[in-house]
């Protein structure tokens, strides 16, 4: 993809906290990060952000009330911060969603568009959620998509299994970071 950007999604301290077990999670997508960095791939942090007292959420659904409930996505709060182990730097954009997809609430089209953006690659936590969420809508813009498996990480792990080998080969190339900035920096 020529004009590709890497979406580093929901890396958020509270989600990490939650979800890497000391699995190397966050060493891997670092590999996929700097690979980008060197290659001038831009690089998009997307960040889950309710505001406080929550005026964007009612009545909530499931999913939203299970987020609330947990203290998690509360915009300024420090655990919504994206973890510093993958910090963006100076310049790099991040772009605030109010739901599962990076496309949802946000300015994600202006800045795609900034960066003159037509392929996407899709890292971040949950595999089940802003990865599937930010899949599909992809898809139906009929952007293509690299997925990288090892750099996209669920609570779940049957069910990362289930959509980087069975649903998301259907709709994007799916490698592992190490084997995306091997082969970008070519």
């Amino acid at each position: 993809m020529a004009n590709s950007a890497l979406l580093v999604m929901d890396i958020q301290r509270d989600v990490v906290a939650l979800a890497d077990d000391g699995c190397g999670y966050l060493p891997r997508l670092r590999t996929a990060i700097d690979g980008a960095r060197a290659a001038g791939i831009p690089v998009i942090y997307v960040v889950m952000g309710l505001r406080p007292d929550l005026p964007d959420v009612a009545p909530p659904t499931r999913i939203v009330r299970n987020v609330v409930e947990a203290g998690l996505f509360t915009e300024g709060a420090h655990g919504s911060g994206i973890h510093p182990d993958v910090a963006p730097l100076p310049g790099e954009a991040v772009v605030t969603k109010r739901r599962g997809s990076a496309f949802s609430g946000s300015d994600m089209d202006l800045v795609l568009r900034a960066h003159d953006v037509d392929g996407l690659v899709l890292a971040g936590i949950a595999t089940s959620g802003v990865v599937l969420h930010t899949a599909c809508r992809a898809n139906d813009m009929d952007l293509p998509l690299t997925i990288l498996s090892d750099a996209c990480l669920d609570l779940d792990p049957e069910l990362h299994s289930t959509l980087v080998e069975k649903l998301f080969p259907q709709w994007a190339e799916v490698t592992t970071a190490g084997a995306w900035a091997e082969s970008v920096a070519r």
